[in-house]
This record gives C-alpha cells, sequence and structure tokens, in this order.
C-alpha cells in the first residue's frame, strides 16, 4: 500500500475536495475554500518527495521529480487520482484530486493550485496512468500465524526498515527514517499480539521472555530476514522487528570509498564501525565481509546476537554463530575463535571490558578483527575503549590500542531527496601520528589530524555531510540535523553559498 493511499480514501470520502501538500506544512483536505489538516506535523521536501515517489508511472520515475510541474495520473484503490506535482528551489508542492469529466467549465481548484496545462511549466501531457493496481488493503488475517505472514510481506512491501508492534495499538512502519503508522491493518489488542509472536519465536526465547521481560531472536522468510526484539511495557507486550535484506548489498552498490575496501585486505588489526543505533552499521559490516568473502581465500567467523546476514560460501570458508544459541556470550565465543584457526572474526556488538580485551588481543595476534560500537565520533571511539579500562590499565591498553587499531568508521544515515537515505561516514585511519597520539594520551588532537589527511582518505563527519548535500543528495537542513558539531557545519554550508533553513 502506497503512504498516499489512506490520504486519498479520506479524499474520496469528501465530493469536490482535494488533497494539498507542502513543504513546511502538514497535509491539507481542501475544499469550499475551506483548509482541513489531516497530518499537523510539517511535511520536508525529502517526506513529500518519497511518498509521491511510490506512485509516478515508471516511465517519469528517473530523475523525479524534475524542475518544474509534472502531472500524471494513478489508479489507487479508492480511484483513478489526478496528480500535480511542482518543484521549485528547496521546496515542492503537490494536489492530488480525482479524476473527472474534461468539461471546459471546470470549477476552480478549492487549493487555489491551477489545473494541469493552465500555467506555463514543464506537463507530461496527456498524463499517463500508473500501470501498477493496488488493490484495497484489508485488515491482518485473524489467524495469528496467517497475520504476521502478512505484516511481514507489508514490511517488505513498504519498504519499511523496522515494524513496531504496541499492544493496543495498529502497527506501524519506519519509512525513509519516519514512523508511519498503519491504522487500515487494525489494532493488536495483547492477546492477538502475543498469539502472532509467539508464531515466530523459539521456545528458548518464549522461555526468556517469561524471565526477563524481553528477548531477542532472528527470522527469516522467503523475502527477508527480520532481527525480532520482544519486550513488555505498561501497555503489555511489544516488539520491534528489523529488516534484514536477503541479498547482501555488495561494496560496490553501497558506494563505499576506497580507503573502506582496502581495509578488507588488511592481514590484522582491528577495524571499527560505529554509530548510534539504526545507523546502518551492520549493512557496512555486511559488505565489507561480503568483500572479503569475494577477494580473499580465509576462514571467516561471525559472533552476532543474532546472526542477521547470512554469508555463503564463496572464496572464503564462513561460519556463523549466534550468541546464546552456538555460544554462551560474546566473550566466549571470541576465546574460543583463537582455536578455530580464523583469518577474519566479525564481533557483532563490543558490549563489555573482557569482549574489548579479547578483541585487542585477537587483532595483536595475527587476527583481522571487524566490531561494533555505539559512538558518535571516531575520536570519542578511542577514548569509549580506553575509558572502559580501571586507571591502573589504561596505560598498558593505549599501547596495545595504538599499535592494533588500524581505522575507525563512524555513520549516521540521512534522508536522501527523493526518498530513501544514505549514509554520511566519517573515516579516520589510525597513521603513525594517530597511534603516537593514542599512546600519549593526546585523543583530542585527533581531529586535527583527519582535517590534514584527506588526501589518504580521512573524513570528519561534517565533510561527509557537506558532500552530500553539494551532490544533492540531503537537504541542508536534513544534514544540520544529523552533524554532532552543528555550528562548525553551518559555517561550512554558508561558505559553500548553500542557503539554510530558517
Amino acid at each position: 500500500m502506497a503512504r498516499l493511499d489512506a490520504f486519498i480514501e479520506r479524499l474520496a470520502a469528501s465530493p469536490g475536495s482535494e488533497l494539498l501538500f507542502r513543504t513546511s506544512h502538514g497535509a491539507t483536505l481542501c475544499a469550499g475554500g475551506a483548509e482541513r489538516l489531516l497530518v499537523r506535523q510539517p511535511l520536508s521536501t525529502a517526506q513529500i518527495i518519497g511518498a509521491f515517489a511510490e506512485v509516478v508511472p515508471s516511465e517519469l520515475q528517473a530523475g523525479f521529480p524534475q524542475p518544474g510541474n509534472t502531472a500524471f495520473r494513478y489508479s489507487s484503490p479508492a480511484g483513478t487520482m489526478e496528480i500535480l506535482f511542482e518543484a521549485r528551489g528547496d521546496g515542492v508542492r503537490a494536489v492530488v484530486r480525482p479524476v473527472t469529466s474534461e468539461a471546459p467549465d471546470r470549477a476552480p481548484s478549492p487549493s487555489g493550485i491551477p489545473e494541469p496545462g493552465a500555467e506555463a511549466g514543464r506537463f507530461i501531457a496527456p498524463p499517463v496512468t500508473s500501470s501498477v493496481e493496488r488493490p484495497p488493503v484489508l485488515p491482518l488475517p485473524a489467524d495469528p500465524r496467517e497475520g504476521m505472514d502478512r505484516l511481514l510481506s507489508e514490511a517488505v512491501s513498504r519498504r519499511a526498515s523496522d515494524i513496531h508492534l504496541s499492544s493496543g495499538n495498529p502497527p506501524s512502519f519506519r519509512i525513509d527514517g519516519d514512523i508511519v503508522p498503519a491504522p487500515e491493518l487494525g489494532v493488536l489488542e495483547a492477546s492477538r499480539l502475543a498469539a502472532m509472536l509467539w508464531t515466530l519465536a523459539p521456545a528458548r526465547n518464549r522461555a526468556e521472555y517469561e524471565e526477563r521481560s524481553d528477548t531477542d531472536f532472528a527470522h527469516a522468510t522467503e523475502e527477508a530476514r527480520f532481527r525480532v526484539n520482544v519486550f513488555a511495557d505498561r501497555h503489555g507486550i511489544a516488539s520491534v522487528m528489523r529488516q534484514i535484506p536477503s541479498q547482501i548489498r555488495t561494496a560496490e552498490e553501497m558506494g563505499l570509498p576506497p580507503v573502506i575496501l582496502d581495509l578488507c585486505f588488511l592481514s590484522k588489526g582491528l577495524v571499527l564501525v560505529t554509530g548510534p543505533t539504526g545507523s546502518g552499521k551492520s549493512t557496512t559490516l555486511a559488505s565489507m565481509v561480503d568483500h572479503v568473502n569475494r577477494n580473499r581465500d580465509d576462514h571467516i567467523v561471525t559472533i552476532e546476537d543474532p546472526v542477521e546476514f547470512v554469508h555463503e560460501n564463496r572464496r572464503c570458508l564462513v561460519n556463523q554463530r549466534e550468541v546464546g544459541t552456538h555460544t554462551q556470550s560474546f566473550k566466549a565465543a571470541l576465546r574460543a575463535a583463537l582455536r578455530e584457526d580464523p583469518d577474519v572474526v566479525l564481533v557483532g556488538e563490543l558490549r563489555d571490558l573482557e569482549t574489548i580485551a579479547i578483541a585487542i588481543e585477537t587483532a595483536e595476534t595475527g587476527h583481522l578483527v571487524f566490531g561494533t560500537l555505539h559512538t558518535n565520533s571516531a575520536p570519542s571511539t578511542v577514548d569509549r575503549i580506553i575509558d572502559q579500562f580501571p586507571s591502573d590499565r589504561q596505560s598498558q591498553i593505549r599501547t596495545m590500542l595504538s599499535e592494533s587499531l588500524k581505522a575507525v568508521v563512524t555513520q549516521v544515515l540521512c534522508k536522501k531527496v527523493g526518498g530513501g537515505r544514505v549514509a554520511a561516514m566519517e573515516i579516520l585511519l589510525c597513521t603513525s601520528s594517530v597511534s603516537n597520539l593514542i599512546r600519549e594520551g593526546k585523543t583530542f588532537q585527533i581531529p586535527s589530524v583527519m582535517q590534514t589527511a584527506k588526501g589518504i582518505g580521512m573524513a570528519t563527519l561534517n565533510d561527509s555531510l557537506l558532500d552530500l548535500v553539494k551532490k544533492g543528495l540531503v537537504e541542508p537542513a536534513e544534514a544540520l540535523s544529523k552533524a554532532v558539531a552543528k555550528a562548525e557545519l553551518k559555517q561550512l554550508l554558508e561558505r559553500a553559498g548553500i542557503p539554510l533553513p530558517a
């Protein structure tokens, strides 16, 4: 179901009206000179473009939207709609109205937007009709298994990154970074939601939930894999399900910089991919491991909770172990990995001091170790690792880390103009000067080194965000919202002559 369909249903129930979408305004139903807000929260340009990109005909999808005006038709479940889309500068405006007879004395548009062809601009004439007929969306089936299968399928078809389920509420999907409720699927009461979730959960996880009130596991369908967290809140049982594509995107498809691909050919050392939750760390690491798998003849061991991306044997032999199923803990599996003749080890998360210590030792003893941490910048990652240890061990850890750490990649996901998301990456390479700063406890000087070492592939987060804005992939407001050093990025945008949002 397209995101517009829920609004079009409201439109179909109000004869003589039309829908209006404008940058920095809510979704509006216009009728007889009156306006009624259907969504009060101001919509961004990216949100509006993303919604209309789902229904634009295939022949117009390339480069949508073009500057100026574009008109087309969309066959929605509620009827055929005529859509006029305007792109002007940093803003967009779109009107949706039911197709009526082409009478010469058609009444003025309720929103004040001219009819297609009434003003100069780039129109597609005659309007084309979307060839995709979308059946009406029905509530989830009553059978728990069928209902869950349908819900997972909906997440895939809507290109949702996450499914949010809460007792007493309809499902919600995270699409392009935004939470989008799906009331058309029906409200899920606590008993029904529990029955649906337990059709997926292994017995071990159900017992763990009864004991701890939360549990994690993975579930695979023919379309995708899902990382599932089930938890209890004040309303009852709840869940968040992260969609993991069944096909791993290659490093080339991801557009990873060459300097990151070079890290995949290291014989030993520690490479960390960091960032906040939901920043795409697992996807980036999966692409890097896949690159190793396609280009080296080695043994790869992954330790995850749960196993997310599935790697088939290509040039490498791959063993994937799941915490709680194949091993008791990250640290136990990592210690055992030293006896399993690995060349490359992926640690899903460096959660505690002992796991971090073993990972550093593993990297020192001739293995390439990939790992993740939840930090917001590459320099702070170094401090986070060192601060995990008691003060009497920190000097030793600084020395070990200065020798074993090879790179830190910190990333955030930004909403992409036209829908989707794109990663902004901060890249720290541990050159001899960076290693000396780590050893001497002068990590506060690392950002300065990164600024002066752009020629060898280092990049600050602001550099990456500015580059995405210049390429037209990300709006300035979105880049500013994701920046850590916001004042600095604002200056960079101003120097580049890029207009800033009010």
